[in-house]
């Protein structure tokens, strides 16, 4: 049973929307290519574990903290015999591991150890467990699922499962009987109450609202080459079509996320859309799908 779905994190988003608008610096582009790949591999490991059968509780992205030390857990599977942590790591192309370091073979760049990371992990988790009087068996275990990745020298000792173990490893798990009681609901409740909704760790690269280029994006290729036709939004990029009403939401929701403290208004939302589209039509979806707050000059949505 899927718990907690999920969703795209707000970090990504964020990164997305400037990279439409802004010239990253290559550090930044490259993060982002990073985070677009984390975020691939992880809903393509959702979906080879939908199917588990038997009684099972899965948290997906699970942020919590313990003795003021955050850990992410990417996937929490609760069935009868252990509480199983797995981190998911969707990598691509020859690695080694060298002295509890991870390598790239092509380049020799040096990564993050996620062994080390796991470990990290594991012993918050089991601490918090710990501190609320809770036993369980934990067992935590590093998937990488690009069917392109290879890694040399993988030490056998380690909780590493590799492409071509996976369907292996999931089908033990299925095959292994779970029958879930009082204290597994009560563990995934818990978890689910004590999930950190904002990422201390996000980050984002310096910017301004001025420096931003304004205009109405694509929702499928993110291009601002857009014209309104009739009641459309049309990308003069890839030729899709999107109902105006449904692209200004879009849009006003972009602001919200690079701009959470800043007010909606009619004005904000018609000079960030490049005044695409009149004042009256985006009051119009103002008013239909937020909640207007103040008065005459004062008033703005939420």
């Amino acid at each position: 049973m899927l718990l907690k779905a999920r969703t795209e994190p707000a970090e990504l988003i964020a990164m997305r929307n400037l990279n439409r608008r802004m010239e990253l610096p290559a550090q930044e582009k490259f993060r982002l290519w990073t985070m677009e790949k984390g975020y691939t591999g992880e809903v393509l490991f959702d979906r080879m574990t939908e199917n588990l059968s038997e009684e099972r509780y899965i948290i997906d992205d699970l942020l919590l903290q313990v003795n003021n030390s955050y850990f992410q857990l990417d996937k929490v599977i609760i069935a009868q015999d252990a509480v199983y942590l797995i981190d998911i790591k969707y990598h691509e192309g020859d690695y080694y591991l060298k002295e509890d370091k991870l390598y790239s073979l092509h380049s020799q760049r040096e990564h993050k150890n996620p062994i080390i990371q796991l470990t990290r992990s594991e012993t918050l988790f089991r601490q918090l467990l710990e501190k609320l009087k809770m036993n369980h068996l934990v067992r935590a275990s590093i998937v990488f699922n690009n069917p392109e990745f290879t890694l040399y020298q993988a030490p056998m000792n380690q909780p590493i499962i590799l492409p071509t173990q996976i369907k292996r490893f999931l089908k033990e798990l299925n095959s292994t009987s779970s029958k879930l009681g009082e204290s597994h609901k009560k563990l995934a409740q818990t978890l689910l109450s004590l999930h950190q909704i904002k990422n201390p760790f996000t980050t984002l690269p310096e910017y301004q609202y001025a420096e931003l280029e304004k205009g109405m994006h694509c929702r499928n290729c993110g291009s601002l080459n857009t014209v309104i036709v009739h009641y459309d939004l049309v990308c003069g990029k890839c030729g899709s079509h999107e109902r105006i009403e449904q692209a200004i939401v879009r849009h006003i929701e972009e602001i919200k996320v690079l701009f959470p403290e800043m007010r909606i208004t009619t004005q904000t939302v018609y000079e960030w859309c490049n005044g695409k589209i009149s004042r009256r039509t985006v009051s119009r979806v103002l008013k239909k799908h937020y909640v207007v707050v103040g008065k005459t000059s004062d008033r703005h949505y939420e």
